[in-house]
């Protein structure tokens, strides 16, 4: 099977390409040669290489600076994911896009299923949940994955950024009145995997539509930053005491869901693909930094 991916430097399409086996031939293709507001490049990249699968993990991520860019983060994840999807339509191949947790309001008091009402509070979120919608509908054979919390040994995440800043300070403030799971990278992109043989085994599209792809669990921003220094202790990393603050003594330009939550029993069931706890998968990460 060979997989186009979009967005090379992302944490998902690196580790996809992590993952890449005789089975699953990976092709990560990022700017300029395939730029998500250029339609013209995602069909010259999808004819070079021949693939039986797309999936968009790229994105407009910057979720604070949405506020000040909206028509920046409207071409690359709703237009842009848009192109993505009708190009591979155009060839008749299935899509995969990664969206969020950010669809929701986040005033719900358990875990979203993928049919409770979206709500999105920002501009980042409002891009995303409108990608979704363009994706749908350019392909009846796309599938909408969203995921939350990502963090990975790649670029930048909440995970490594309390352990660069911890080197420096014996004391970290973190918001702990937003709830969600946060979400290991090569998890997340093992179960895409687990999606594109499905979807090109089974080409009819039933499995098409929205699914939640989560780990298992919950914390808050500051029970996880709780754990990272809990198992960075452990193997002799860096670690700060946590003071735990409210939403409202760190504002931020995007308002966040206090409640990310996303229940992903519906993904479990229909690709066979089952997320660990997501407290499991931190002394992972940190053993794939100490290799770096």
């Amino acid at each position: 099977m060979r997989i186009l991916v979009t967005g090379r430097d992302g944490q998902v399409a690196r580790c996809l390409a992590d993952l890449a086996d005789d089975a699953h031939a990976v092709f990560p293709v990022g700017r300029p040669d395939l730029d998500l507001t250029d339609p013209a490049t995602i069909t010259a990249a999808i004819a070079a290489v021949k693939p039986d699968v797309v999936v968009n993990a790229a994105a407009y991520t910057a979720v604070d600076k949405a506020e000040s860019e909206p028509e920046a983060a409207f071409a690359v994840n709703a237009e842009g994911a848009e192109h993505v999807s009708r190009a591979a339509f155009d060839v008749d191949l299935p899509v995969i896009h990664i969206s969020t947790d950010y669809v929701f309001s986040g005033d719900k008091t358990s875990p979203y299923l993928e049919s409770d009402a979206t709500g999105p509070t920002g501009v980042y979120g409002s891009t995303k949940l409108e990608g979704e919608a363009r994706v749908l509908a350019a392909n009846p054979r796309a599938v909408v994955l969203r995921t939350a919390w990502v963090f990975s040994p790649y670029g930048n995440n909440f995970l490594k950024t309390m352990l660069r800043v911890a080197k420096d300070r014996d004391e970290l403030r973190v918001v702990a009145d937003q709830r969600g799971t946060p979400t290991y990278a090569p998890d997340i992109a093992a179960a895409v995997l687990a999606v594109c043989d499905r979807v090109t085994g089974e080409p009819g599209g039933a499995w098409s539509g929205i699914y939640h792809m989560v780990a298992c669990g919950e914390t808050s921003w500051a029970g996880f930053a709780e754990a990272i220094f809990v198992a960075s202790r452990a193997s002799g990393g860096p670690a700060a005491k946590v003071t735990r603050i409210t939403t409202a003594d760190y504002p931020t330009p995007a308002r966040r869901p206090a409640n990310s939550r996303l229940d992903n029993s519906h993904f479990t069931t229909t690709f066979g693909y089952r997320f660990p706890n997501w407290i499991d998968t931190i002394p992972r990460c940190l053993a794939a930094l100490a290799k770096q």
